[in-house]
Formats: C-alpha cells, sequence, structure tokens
C-alpha cells in the first residue's frame, strides 16, 4: 500500500481544484492521472480513490482510463526500466532469448520490478531500430546486435 507524502497528497489536491474551475473537469482525466504519477511514480489504487472522491469520477471509469494507456503503471517501477523490443526484426534475431537471459539474470517476469528496485522489465513491439536487432532500450539508451550474454553484461555494468 502506498504511504501518501502529505506534500505530494495536497499538490495532486491542490492540482484537481485547478481543474475543477475548468469546463468539464471530468476531460481533464489524464492530466490528473499523469499528476499523480509524476509525484508518486505510479497509480495507487488510493490515490485512484482520492482523485474519484474529488473530482466526482466513479472509480470504474478511472480503472478504465488508468489500465488502457500504456503510459500509466499501476505498480512501483525500479530505478532503471528495461525495454526489450520483441518486433518481427528482433524478434527473428534473438530478442526472446535476450529477453529470456534477462528475465533469469533478474530473476523477474515482464511487467514485474527486481526485488532490490533496480529494474523493471517490459516488452515493447519496436524501438525503431530494426537494423541493430535485436535491441533493448535501457532508460532512454539503445543497445542493439545484442546476445543474451551481451544484455546481461549490460544489466550488470548499470548496476555498478
Amino acid at each position: 500500500m502506498l504511504t501518501l507524502s502529505e506534500d505530494k497528497l495536497v499538490e495532486l489536491k491542490q492540482f484537481m481544484e485547478q481543474k475543477k474551475k475548468e469546463e468539464f473537469p471530468e476531460s481533464h482525466l489524464i492530466a490528473i492521472l499523469h499528476k499523480a504519477q509524476e509525484l508518486f511514480g505510479y497509480i495507487d489504487p488510493v490515490v485512484i480513490d482520492i482523485v474519484a472522491l474529488e473530482m466526482n469520477i466513479p472509480r470504474a471509469h478511472i480503472w478504465g482510463v488508468a489500465t488502457f494507456y500504456h503510459y500509466f503503471s499501476l505498480s512501483p517501477k525500479g530505478k532503471h526500466t528495461i525495454s526489450v523490443c520483441l518486433g518481427t526484426a528482433c524478434y527473428v534475431k534473438g530478442a526472446e532469448q535476450v529477453l529470456e537471459a534477462i528475465k533469469q539474470e533478474l530473476k523477474i517476469n515482464i511487467g514485474q520490478t527486481s526485488q532490490d528496485g533496480s529494474f523493471t522489465l517490459q516488452e515493447t513491439r519496436c524501438l525503431g531500430a530494426c537494423g541493430l536487432a535485436p535491441v533493448m532500450m535501457l532508460d532512454d539508451k539503445i543497445y542493439g546486435t545484442l546476445t543474451p550474454k551481451k544484455a546481461v553484461e549490460i544489466i550488470r555494468s548499470c548496476e555498478k
């Protein structure tokens, strides 16, 4: 369960108060969820309850929006995010083996965060670097022509 920082909670409530004053306040739900994720790192059920109450929007509607958009995370993310491309070019050139090596190294599955909170693993369909397949992105940097061994070495070097 999320421990809400009083300062961050006040900031979120002030942001929502601003949006309530504008025309069609319910149309600002995505902006409010972005603000909540920026403040807390993810969208916790407690935050959804607060938004529902403050904005008079049904909780189910907020859940629908939060789960529909890929940007929103419903669980805490790690310090680093690893995105492994599973698009056609990467898949054909061995992305699945790269992904398996990363999963074994970090002892997590897609969508999970390592126990130490260092890495979150996710899959993607294309990173736009097909000529370097297979590729992964570690935070904002793309690594290409990967092998399972090379991917694990990159992750280990990031831990230092």
